[in-house]
């Protein structure tokens, strides 16, 4: 395998965010200090919410310990047991809590946002306002219930903690105003109905897209596993095998099968919808004055959040098989500064669109970027070489055989059962293997739209990214032995935003370093050397080139 080739520009103010961030552990404030001008507290009742939280907490968990206990000891002890270590639990669980709220302070100055909190380790953090690309809203429950939001400031860093200020909670009032405050951003050049209104809002029959998402089938299988783990917590597992023997004691093992995948299935699909409907509801995508588009979602945990237009770079229409064999896809931002949400798995910042009609996706797109049509549907995508489809069947079938060659050899040594597993494993998998292989090569394709580079590939899950030219900032080459052998290589565009990197897989060697040089132009052709230096025929876009490192020094 020959090392990559980097090719890197310099973007000046791209992502500085992190030399901004300062966290600094200091000796306690005095007391005085708290009362100056501009500091706040969280909301009191965060006492509530913590008490509620906890209370759930021990009785989620304390009801399994109480019936286990009885079997060494009588009810009433082990009610009384249980209840002391709630209590317990409980009360310091709301000290701790009663600290913290009396020692976290937080300000929002002309130039800084800060926040001071702790007690005997004291954490003092600032971020510059001009850094500041996030304030995103959550609201689980208890939290909506009260009025009460958590507020979520962040330069959109990875580098943890230190990039992101979090307050936790706040009025919802107070919420909207750090977040109106914070992301308010001069405009110029658009006019107010550009600038502002409804994107996109919930269609309750994009729904039908949940079922065949691959959640389902894992939603399906974890019910069963769910359902055995809450017997076995109760102590009825095995009567629950013996009822179930009774039941299908007579059933055919063939319809046995298929009666459990068929319940997981169903419960799969409910589960999928039930999720889906908790994430999406009340979905809206909006754009809002100062430029800054607006997701807001959720049924019983609302979100929100803001993505400034000056840092998007691009969309992505991304394609799991069962929503593309629907004609759907969903939308996801490329920008900069968007940090996931590591305590929430359901906070996915960049997704714009739930999965839609291609049509309203690409519709959505070309709003999002204001265009007037998306360019993922104005470019026609240039096929890659036919070498490519050659690899990915190779790839196909050396996956495929394998557990069939292992099943094969255990069964010669072992039993012919084994055997006749691995020849229906064999007569399954390897025709799903060549379709898979054949549809990965047909959605292989790369182009480019006005200002955006286009690059699409995968079949379990397809991605078409349209990346703006202006955000690349430098180019990977990467061409293995095999590669070499066939003429191809992997060209990635390089980029501050979203993944930061987007791959033209297997494309021709000319081909691909051509059309590097001509969606950048002037990045990579300090780095070209022509086959025929002074020949015509390899003047222009289309000539052949290869791709020399840098001199190191």
């Amino acid at each position: 395998m020959s090392e990559p080739v980097e090719f890197v520009r310099p973007v000046p103010g791209e992502d500085e965010g992190a030399a901004d961030a300062v966290a600094r552990t200091a000796p306690a404030a005095p007391a005085e200090a708290v009362g100056e001008e501009g500091w706040r507290r969280l909301d009191p009742r965060t006492l509530l919410v913590t008490a509620l939280v906890l209370a759930g907490v021990v009785l989620g968990g304390g009801v399994p310990t109480a019936i286990g206990m009885t079997g060494r000891m009588p009810l009433g002890r082990a009610l009384a047991w249980v209840a002391a270590g709630a209590v317990l639990v409980v009360g310091f669980g709301l000290c701790g809590e009663y600290v913290r709220w009396r020692r976290t302070r937080y300000r929002v100055g002309p130039e800084r946002a800060e926040l001071h909190t702790g007690l005997f380790l004291v954490k003092r953090r600032s971020l510059a306002r001009e850094r500041i690309r996030s304030v995103d809203l959550t609201a689980h429950p208890l939290l909506r219930i009260l009025g009460l939001v958590k507020v979520r400031i962040g330069t959109g860093e990875q580098s943890g903690g230190e990039s992101t200020l979090e307050l936790e909670p706040v009025t919802r009032a107070e919420g909207e105003r750090l977040r109106t405050e914070l992301l308010a951003r001069p405009v110029s050049g658009a006019s107010g109905a550009d600038r502002d209104g409804m994107l996109a809002v919930l269609d309750l029959r994009w729904m039908r897209y949940a079922p065949i998402s691959f959640l389902a089938p894992v939603l399906g299988g974890a019910s069963i596993g769910t359902v055995l783990q809450v017997s076995d917590w109760f102590g009825v597992q095995a009567r629950l095998f013996h009822w179930a023997d009774d039941r299908f004691h007579d059933t055919p093992l063939g319809w046995l099968i298929a009666s459990v995948v068929a319940a997981a299935a169903l419960s799969g699909v409910i589960g999928a919808l039930g999720l889906w409907t908790e994430m999406w509801w009340n979905y809206r995508l909006e754009r809002e004055p100062g430029a800054t588009l607006r997701v807001r979602r959720g049924l019983l945990t609302s979100r929100s959040v803001s993505i400034e237009e000056r840092r998007l770079r691009g969309v992505e229409l991304v394609e799991p098989l069962g929503v593309r064999l629907a004609g759907a896809a969903r939308l996801d931002a490329v920008a900069t500064g968007l940090a996931r949400d590591e305590e929430d798995e359901h906070a996915d910042h960049k997704t714009l669109l739930p999965a839609a009609p291609r049509e309203v996706a690409e519709a959505v797109a070309a709003r999002v970027l204001r265009e007037a049509v998306s360019p993922t549907r104005a470019a026609r995508l240039v096929r890659h070489p036919r070498a490519a489809r050659g690899r990915r069947l190779r790839w196909a079938l050396a996956a495929a055989l394998a557990p069939v060659a292992v099943l094969a050899l255990l069964g010669v040594l072992l039993t012919d059962v084994l055997l006749r597993i691995a020849a229906v494993c064999a007569a399954v998998t390897l025709p799903l293997a060549v379709l898979l292989a054949l549809d990965a090569y047909r959605n292989l394709g790369h182009g480019l739209s006005g200002g955006y580079l286009l690059a699409r590939s995968g079949t379990l899950r397809r991605t078409t990214v349209a990346l703006q030219r202006g955000g690349v900032i430098g180019w990977t080459v990467k061409q293995s032995v095999f590669q070499r052998r066939a003429g191809l290589l992997t060209v990635t565009a390089t980029t501050a935003a979203g993944e930061g990197a987007y791959h033209l897989r297997d494309v021709a060697r000319d081909e691909g370093l051509a059309f590097a040089a001509e969606a950048v132009p002037g990045l990579l052709e300090p780095f070209l050397v022509r086959d025929r230096p002074g020949d015509p025929a390899t003047d222009g876009p289309a000539a052949s080139a290869t791709a020399v490192p840098p001199p190191t020094r």
